[in-house]
C-alpha cells in the first residue's frame, strides 16, 4: 500500500496544500477528500513525490465531511470527469454527508446547464455514483478495507482505518481530541491525526501526552501555518511526502 501525502495544512493555509491523501495499491487509487483546484494539488504533489499523478488515474473519492477545505475540488472534478472523460465520479462518504452533499452543496452551482440557446436542469445522478461508508462497519472499496469511526467536529466528520492484507493506515479526520478515536485507530501501522485550535480540533499538547510508542507512528496533519514543527514530539507530515506499508 502506497500513501501519497497530497497536503498537510489547514482551511486558511497560504504556505500548504489542504490536508489530504492518495492511497494506491495494486492498481487502484482511492482519493481521501478533494480540496480545491485538485488537478493543481495532484500536479504539486506529482513535482514533490516524484511520481506522476493525474485524475484520470483516481478511480474513487473518500469525503470525510463537507468543509470546503475538503471537499471544494469536487464540483471541477466531476465537471471534468462528464464534459472531459465522459464518465462519473464513484463517491464514498458516510449517510449524512451523501444526503447533503448534492441539495446543499452542489446542486447550486452544477444543477443548471446552458446549451447556448436554452438552460436546462443536471441530476445529481448524471455526475456522481454515491455510496454509503457505514459507521462502525468495514466497506469495500476497490482493494481497501475501510473502517471509520464518526469523530467530534462541528459537522458530522468520519475517521478512517484502511487495510490491506497486514498493513494498515489511520487518519483522524477532523476531531477535537477523542480517548475512543486514538483507540480505534491505534492498530494502525501509520496514523495520520489532525491537531489545529477550536473546539472542533484536536490541540497539540494532548497528542504530545501520548506513550512515545504511538507517538513514534502518528504524523500530524492539518496544522496552521504557524505550528512550530522544529520543538515537536511528533513528526509533521509534508506535502508531497510518500509512505510505503
Amino acid at each position: 500500500m502506497e500513501i501519497i501525502v497530497l497536503g498537510v495544512g489547514d482551511a486558511f493555509t497560504s504556505k500548504y496544500i489542504n490536508t489530504s491523501f492518495l492511497i494506491r495499491h495494486d492498481g487502484f487509487t482511492l482519493a481521501i477528500d478533494c480540496p480545491d483546484r485538485y488537478q493543481g494539488v495532484l500536479a504539486a504533489a506529482s513535482a514533490k513525490s516524484g511520481t506522476q499523478l493525474h485524475l484520470e488515474d483516481v478511480d474513487a473519492f473518500l469525503i470525510t465531511h463537507l468543509h470546503g477545505d475538503h471537499v471544494n475540488g469536487l464540483e471541477s472534478v466531476a465537471f471534468y470527469r462528464r464534459f472531459r472523460e465522459n464518465r462519473k465520479v464513484e463517491v464514498w462518504a458516510q449517510e449524512q454527508v451523501l444526503n447533503d452533499l448534492w441539495d446543499k452543496r452542489l446542486k447550486v452551482a452544477m444543477e443548471p446547464l446552458f446549451d447556448g440557446t436554452d438552460w436546462g436542469k443536471n441530476r445529481c445522478e448524471q455526475y456522481f455514483e454515491f455510496n454509503k461508508l457505514r459507521i462502525g462497519e468495514i466497506t469495500q472499496i476497490g482493494p481497501f478495507s475501510v473502517e471509520s469511526y464518526l469523530t467530534l467536529h462541528h459537522l458530522p466528520a468520519s475517521a478512517l482505518k484502511i487495510t490491506v492484507g497486514e498493513s494498515s493506515v489511520g487518519y483522524s479526520g477532523d476531531t477535537r481530541f477523542d480517548p475512543k478515536l486514538i483507540e480505534f485507530l491505534k492498530p494502525a501501522d501509520l496514523i495520520f491525526h489532525e491537531t489545529n485550535v477550536g473546539p472542533g480540533h484536536t490541540a497539540y499538547e494532548k497528542l504530545a501526552a501520548l506513550p512515545e510508542s504511538l507517538r513514534q507512528k502518528i504524523r500530524l496533519v492539518h496544522f496552521q501555518d504557524d505550528f512550530e514543527e522544529e520543538p515537536s514530539v511528533i513528526q509533521c507530515a509534508k506535502d508531497g511526502e510518500v509512505f510505503r506499508l
